[in-house]
């Protein structure tokens, strides 16, 4: 079930419920202190009258600059509080969605595209903003209204009613107008991230959109996802436009009915010039704090628009860790398949269908079969990358299942062709921070003919690596990668065409040292390559 924008703020600021309750006891005091500076004047203005400089008058006036002092030192603190909540949210977002990202359910990435789904943190950004907004501004203003209609029932009973009344409206205010506000917030939320994901596509094809540009379908695309964003903008616009439009007849009304009314009171003689100006200066505040309410409304369509998009991240479900046992990798790792059965989300047809295979420990296995068959659906699933429906798949005799799925990760290694390289240096990118044997990162440099390449480079193996590896050559990208996967001496091996743009008497020397019998791992490659074949001990066709 999906979760409401609004619930999802709740949730929020559930998590700093003692630091805002400290806010909102800052935005208390603060509400009642701004009541002192329309108190004083009704004071001061009743001791002008008398027409004497009395010491109570001065008293009053410094009494009144304290006020004014005191309340700005409430918004210094609060300022504080809110700037660490801030801070705390930018960093809680970063290690979420570092963390959920590479643990999210592999199934769900088939319709989502990552990169896209990863621009949702910028959405971090808006709440950071809106923030303040919220809990000072809204809160302050929400306070002053509450206590400047209180203040003004201890001048006449009047004042109760239509403090009821001004509640009521500002309700029905919300109350009609706010879902329509919040849905079109989330649907113009969705044609920007279409649009800046359409971008991202021509940033990716540059080349593409360079040479075959006759068309102009990169353009007609930006033009059509900006027309349905811009209609989406104009719709929220429009309610914030009613909502406007209402809050200034609720200002006019207010103004209205608290000027006539006091007016009147004062003429009936129950009530003083003082205690007119002072009514008069907390109905101008409660107009400011309307006026104040109304700039922020958008402001907290923008919060939950943003809580909703960053909610779509962390609601995606995650790898599951039911498992217990650990992977005793002593003799090699057996793996056997039983019936096994497999289709991708919405899809009617299983990929995979009663399939069983049964495979030695450091057996060398070559996966072999017509496009479309399952095969690297099949890696996929050895590698417990994706979660098997129907079937089992055993590892030394006990069901995965059994094996908790940090620890079984750390046993294996897995190339596909779309692996790649991230922004780092060569260490970095084949080490992956993991504590390495650099006599066997010798060996491996070695066994894939990258010796004489690393040496050449000014900075050696501290060369750093541009993002997808964009200034090596693509055999160079494959043995980085190869080395990445080789270095953890993994027990299984699990290739997909990890060797398509080496050179033919290279990839033979490799692919021997791969395949070595006496190596420890087990291995199950996915390639075309005829030596591959030749090298394996077991073929398993599908």
């Amino acid at each position: 079930m999906k979760t409401s924008p609004l619930l999802r703020f709740w949730n929020l600021i559930n998590q700093y419920k003692k630091r805002i309750r400290l806010i909102y006891y800052y935005a208390i005091i603060s509400g009642m202190v701004n009541l002192s500076l329309p108190l004083g004047i009704q004071a001061i203005i009743n001791y002008l009258q008398t027409g004497e400089t009395t010491t109570s008058w001065m008293v009053l006036v410094v009494f009144v600059l304290i006020g004014i002092a005191v309340n700005g030192k409430i918004q210094i603190n609060q300022l504080r509080i809110v700037e660490d909540i801030q801070q705390d949210i930018f960093a809680r977002s970063a290690f979420e969605f570092a963390y959920r990202i590479p643990k999210i359910k592999q199934l769900n990435f088939d319709k989502i595209h990552v990169p896209e789904l990863v621009n949702r943190f910028f959405d971090v950004m808006t709440i950071q903003k809106g923030l303040p907004k919220i809990l000072i501004d809204f809160s302050l203003a929400a306070f002053q209204i509450i206590f400047g209609l209180i203040l003004l029932t201890f001048y006449s009973s009047y004042f109760i009613i239509l403090g009821i009344s001004l509640f009521l409206i500002i309700y029905l205010i919300f109350k009609l107008t706010g879902p329509k506000g919040l849905e079109t917030s989330i649907k113009e939320s969705k044609y920007k991230y279409s649009l800046a994901h359409w971008i991202e596509e021509i940033a990716s094809n540059t080349k593409t959109f360079k040479i075959l540009n006759e068309g102009n379908l990169h353009m007609e695309k930006t033009d059509q996802i900006n027309l349905n964003y811009l209609e989406s903008r104009e719709k929220h616009f429009n309610v914030l436009i009613q909502q406007f439009m209402l809050f200034i007849g609720f200002k006019v009304w207010v103004a209205a009915a608290l000027l006539v009314l006091g007016g009147f009171l004062v003429f009936q003689q129950q009530m003083n010039i003082g205690q007119f100006v002072a009514s008069e200066i907390i109905i101008i505040m409660i107009i400011n704090s309307v006026e104040k309410i109304t700039r922020i409304v958008e402001t907290i369509y923008d919060v939950l628009t943003a809580l909703d998009k960053i909610g779509y991240v962390t609601d995606l479900s995650l790898d599951d860790e039911n498992g217990h046992g650990e992977l005793d990798t002593t003799n090699g790792v057996s793996i056997e398949a039983k019936n096994l059965s497999f289709s991708y989300q919405d899809s009617e047809n299983n990929i995979l269908k009663d399939l069983s295979f049964s495979i030695k420990a450091k057996s060398k296995v070559l996966l072999k079969g017509n496009a479309g068959t399952g095969k690297t659906t099949l890696l996929n699933l050895i590698a417990r990358i994706h979660t098997l429906e129907n079937g089992e798949i055993q590892y030394n005799n006990r069901p995965a299942s059994f094996y908790k799925l940090d620890t079984f990760f750390k046993q294996i290694s897995f190339i596909v062709p779309t692996t790649g390289l991230f922004e780092g240096t060569i260490e970095e990118n084949i080490a992956l921070n993991r504590a390495i044997d650099n006599d066997y990162l010798k060996e491996i440099f070695e066994a894939l003919k990258l010796t004489d390449y690393i040496s050449q480079l000014p900075e050696g193996i501290e060369t750093k690596v541009d993002s997808e590896g964009r200034r090596f050559s693509r055999s160079i990208i494959q043995k980085i990668i190869l080395s990445r996967a080789l270095i953890s001496k993994p027990s299984i091996l699990l290739l997909e065409d990890p060797l398509q743009f080496i050179d033919e008497e290279e990839k033979k020397s490799i692919i021997d040292y791969i395949m070595d019998p006496e190596k420890p791992w087990t291995v199950i490659v996915i390639a075309d390559h005829q030596y591959w074949a030749h090298k394996s001990n077991q073929i398993i066709k599908l």
